[in-house]
């Protein structure tokens, strides 16, 4: 399975932006996609999920500001009311059969105050 993370880049506060992640290759099996996000000088924290039914999660921090979805190919991350602390390196996993973990190489997202 590949990953590949896009539509990054730099935005001021209150804006908007749309992360794609494009999977590929053998995608049976695949149950959840998942962003993440890895701000400077700090560890890699969950961001949202959805599984295989499209069945949405959050982490509290985005909630009501982020949606996550998907298609057959690309999962998606629409993030809105963007705040300087969601400036990070965000990353895009699948899980496969319940234990094989894929990732993206990852997007820059820059909110300026």
């Amino acid at each position: 399975v590949q990953l590949q993370a896009s539509g990054g880049g730099s935005v001021p506060a209150g804006g908007s932006l749309r992360l794609s992640c494009a999977v590929s290759g053998n995608m049976l099996g695949i149950s959840a996609y998942s962003w993440y996000r890895q701000a400077p000088g700090k560890l890699r924290e969950f961001v949202a999920s959805i599984s295989g039914g499209g069945l949405p999660y959050y982490t509290d921090s985005v909630k009501g500001r982020f949606t996550i979805a998907k298609d057959d190919a690309k999962v998606y991350l629409q993030m809105s009311s963007l705040k300087p602390e969601d400036t990070a390196v965000y990353y895009c996993k699948v899980v496969q059969s319940g234990v094989h973990e894929f990732w993206g190489r990852g997007t820059q997202v820059t909110v300026s105050s």
